[in-house]
């Protein structure tokens, strides 16, 4: 007779949770290490219960963190998972209603990043015995829907446990999906908080240690070898590295494999630390706010070799940016639906650091001519000569925001990590920033979602302290991002971990303010004014962020506005990193003082008809522009590459 304990489903599913391992080749950890969760009516009884009882029965085997925000909850783990490299991630319980509700916009962030989250919504009665309860959403056309189905477009992984019977093939399944690399993003198991204290006898063999073994397929033969003929006959190849690398632990085989043929490199924002900023092949970022060595180099390849990366728009300068009529992509990627991007005949569906071995023993010499490098060099070499330039001090009393970022990067080590979302900061780190540590870069830029910032770098410094790794987590936030959710610094100071935040005060939308600006919208709805002036230019808000901040209990320097701010920010990020206690740094900055142009370009359609005559120029200008664009990349004039 099977062995089995009498338990709840919730303390079932806990104890299930407590004991499950990643192992990727010589690494093994948990894969869940702990659960952040708000409490409500909804999972008090049930998933708060368990997680007490646990934490008596087995101190430390499942550690429970207060959070603040459900949101602000998935973000954290989707953080602490980049730092890990998709092998652990933590849970996220909610209770019901705009408890779960709140965590939406997590689930599609970490899905849109093939990032690992565990989702524990709280869910209404599944026995409907005192329909409708407090927070249940109610339609006459479906009774049985609540506002969790929400969480199925948003999730990898979607089910509901109605019988506590089901909770054993639920929870085999999602754990299944959270650490498949071609699969992995937002897994959602929702909860009933009526079947979340009901009993079922649990098997003995389902609360045991289990592990789940990280798939690195290698790359087919017939795949690898259309492979190496196509990168063999190119005049100009180019590699495009995404965040693949990072997840596969690729940044050696791909540092080797360059070096050895001279192929340069564009990294996305996802990619970025594939390789240290100031090795030869690596001319920064590519696409629409990449560097204008990359992005030149990238407008005349006849190989594109795509190692882990999605092609989003911003890579691809919706689709502009690979010009080469005859242009061909060789897509490396562990997910097939990657692999096939922009239809290519050359998909290698695999592991990207499997891919890069079999490649560097196919390839093992050089491939550019002596042209091609000379060429490559002087574009590097060009591109750091401008970064050089934007990040001499200026001696303005409001500095521009590449000023500050050169300030940030001179004030780190480089283990250090910076992490940023949204605004004008990715797309001017990405152009900017100069990465010396693979996993040094965290730009979540796949959802760039306001607010990421403060809880996806608490995150970070989660995934660093569980490595062992004391190092440095910067954000680097504007005013915008700051407000839209700021409450994970209670959370900072609860548990005395240490950040330093970097708030860059513009006083509004800066980075959508210089885009309404280029569309013809003439900044309209972009600035923090008073809504009393009538042109919203001159008078400020009168809100205190660096008083905001320290309400929470932080440590705050506000660099006062003079010819030495950026002096003061160095000295002020010097004492920040001296300090055991998390910092936040307030400084204002000039919106219209701009990082150089990498030559890229983003699709933002502008209206064809208007009678501003900015919006008019705006449209001209556009239509410009889309000429560039390749229908479908890879082919020419509707054929096939």
């Amino acid at each position: 007779m099977t062995a089995t304990r009498r338990m709840s489903v919730s303390q079932a599913l806990v104890g299930f949770l407590a004991n499950q391992w990643t192992v990727d080749g010589d690494i093994r950890e948990r894969t869940i290490p702990g659960v952040f969760g708000i409490f409500g009516h909804g999972n008090v009884a049930g998933i708060g219960q368990a997680l007490r009882q646990l934490d008596v029965e087995s101190p430390g085997l499942m550690p429970y963190h207060q959070a603040r925000n459900e949101q602000a909850m998935v973000h954290q783990s989707v953080g602490f998972a980049r730092m890990h490299r998709r092998r652990a991630t933590f849970a996220s319980a909610a209770s019901v209603g705009p408890g779960a509700t709140n965590m939406l916009t997590g689930a599609a962030l970490a899905t849109t990043n093939r990032l690992p989250a565990l989702l524990l919504p709280s869910d209404t009665f599944a026995t409907r015995v005192a329909d409708p309860v407090l927070q249940q959403l109610e339609q006459p056309w479906d009774i049985g829907l609540t506002v969790n189905d929400a969480f199925r477009p948003l999730s990898r992984f979607f089910d509901r446990v109605q019988r506590p019977e089901q909770l054993f093939s639920i929870a085999l399944n999602a754990l299944r999906v959270l650490v498949d690399p071609a699969e992995t993003g937002a897994v959602t198991i929702a909860l009933p908080e009526d079947v979340q204290a009901e009993s079922i006898d649990v098997p003995l063999s389902f609360l045991a240690e289990r592990e789940w073994h990280v798939r690195r397929p290698v790359p087919e033969r017939g795949a690898l070898e259309r492979a190496v003929r196509a990168i063999r006959a190119a005049k100009r190849p180019f590699i495009v590295a995404g965040g693949g690398v990072i997840y596969s632990g690729a940044e050696e085989q791909l540092r080797a494999f360059v070096e050895a043929t001279g192929i340069p490199v564009g990294t996305t924002q996802a990619g970025g630390g594939s390789l240290d900023w100031d090795q030869p092949q690596h001319l920064g970022g590519v696409g629409a706010t990449g560097s204008t060595a990359a992005n030149r180099l990238a407008a005349e390849a006849d190989v594109v070799i795509g190692i882990g990366t999605r092609y989003s728009d911003f890579t691809t300068g919706s689709r502009t940016a690979f010009q080469h009529p005859g242009v061909e992509f060789v897509n490396i990627n562990v997910a097939a639906f990657d692999a096939y991007k922009h239809g290519t005949q050359l998909p290698v569906i695999a592991d990207a650091r499997e891919t890069l071995v079999a490649l560097a023993e196919a390839l093992p010499v050089r491939l550019v001519s002596d042209e091609y490098a000379t060429r490559i060099a002087g574009e590097k070499a060009e591109w750091d000569a401008a970064v050089d330039a934007a990040f001499t001090p200026s001696g303005l009393e409001r500095p521009g925001q590449p000023e500050i970022i050169g300030a940030v990067q001179a004030a780190t080590d480089p283990e250090d990590v910076i992490v940023q979302a949204a605004g004008s900061l990715p797309g001017d780190l990405h152009k900017l920033w100069r990465v010396r540590d693979p996993l040094g870069y965290h730009v979540e830029y796949a959802f760039s979602c306001m607010g990421y910032e403060i809880a996806g770098g608490l995150g970070a410094k989660r995934g660093a302290l569980a490595s062992g790794s004391d190092r440095d987590v910067v954000v680097m936030v504007g005013d915008g991002s700051y407000l839209m959710l700021s409450s994970e610094l209670a959370t900072v100071v609860a548990e005395g971990i240490k950040l330093i935040i970097v708030i860059v005060q513009n006083h509004g939308y800066a980075s959508i303010g210089h885009l309404s600006e280029t569309v013809g919208s003439e900044r309209f709805g972009t600035r923090y004014r008073m809504q009393d002036d009538p042109a919203h230019a001159e008078r400020l808000l009168p809100v205190d962020l660096a008083m905001n901040a320290r309400s929470y209990g932080l440590d705050v320097v506000e660099i006062p506005s003079t010819a030495s701010a950026i002096d003061d920010l160095s000295a002020a990020l010097a004492a920040a990193k001296a300090s055991p206690r998390s910092t936040v740094i307030h400084i204002e900055s000039d919106p219209l003082l701009y990082a150089p142009d990498g030559e890229g370009w983003w699709d933002v359609p502008v209206p064809e008809e208007a009678s501003l005559p900015t919006t008019r120029r705006a449209r001209r200008e556009y239509e410009q522009r889309r000429t560039a664009q390749r229908p479908l990349l890879g082919a020419e004039d509707g054929g096939e590459a």
